[in-house]
């Protein structure tokens, strides 16, 4: 994984959350890029971020941008080895800080920015795809017993929620017939893609982690496997396409 999507979501009601822009990184040179995608054209209220003003302009470093970087624990702090462990990595041997960057979502309670990577096909042409469950804290207390006894490897069941107020597509995670949290925004119509397309016993879900000592944003890591049908391509549309066109970038 070396591309993630970036996405910003309005404050104000009705919520209204899109892509808009999209951080690489060539591992060969170490140089991050950052590039604006249409959805900062057409998301209202949105403004550039610091330090890169311009959205039809490239941006490159040799570090990761600050932007991102602030969104990652530093590696001085004494909690970061189980802050790796958390998200299903091995604290002896780190991965790329995008990855990390890509399964942490970057979530800060001071702004409306998340990150996230675009779902590939595994080397079996399958889905497998891990990420946190969203919205534990809101399903406390009735979640909390039934996750204190969830433990790794144990099955969990996806369930469609159209009569969510803020998402459509939204897809609720249940265990025991307990509802602890939804699916990322991000994966949501993709996931519901899934579920009315595979067949049902190819549409798996796992807590791939269960980390009781966690902040609510990480206390639960899913795995998802299920079929990837023919034609099916996440991330796509004019909101995921970069505004740039020209291949000469500015160093930031």
């Amino acid at each position: 994984m070396n591309s993630l999507y970036v996405a910003w979501h309005t404050n104000d009601p009705p919520p209204v959350w899109g892509p808009v822009g999209r951080l690489d990184y060539d591992a060969p040179t170490g140089v991050y890029r950052f590039q604006y995608t249409h959805g900062a054209e057409s998301l209202h209220g949105f403004q550039p971020f610091d330090g890169m003003p311009n959205l039809d302009q490239v941006y490159e470093s040799s570090e990761l941008f600050p932007l991102f970087k602030n969104r990652l624990l530093s590696k001085s702090r004494p909690e970061f080895p189980a802050y790796l462990t958390w998200s299903g990595f091995d604290p002896d041997d780190p991965p790329e800080p995008i990855v990390i960057l890509g399964r942490t979502e970057g979530l800060k309670q001071t702004d409306a920015v998340e990150v996230f990577p675009c779902p590939v096909p595994d080397r079996h042409g399958c889905y497998v795809n891990y990420f946190f469950a969203h919205g534990i804290r809101h399903h406390m207390p009735n979640a909390g017993p039934v996750l204190a006894q969830l433990h790794s490897g144990d099955r969990l069941q996806l369930r469609p929620h159209p009569q969510n107020p803020v998402d459509e597509n939204a897809v609720a995670i249940f265990a025991h017939d307990t509802m602890l949290g939804y699916v990322p925004r991000y994966l949501a119509a993709d996931v519901g893609r899934l579920i009315r397309e595979c067949p049902e016993q190819e549409v798996r879900l796992f807590a791939h982690r269960v980390n009781r000592g966690a902040p609510m944003q990480q206390r639960l890591l899913c795995r998802l496997n299920a079929c990837w049908p023919a034609d099916f391509q996440p991330c796509q549309g004019k909101a995921f396409e970069p505004i740039s066109q020209n291949q000469s970038a500015a160093i930031y």
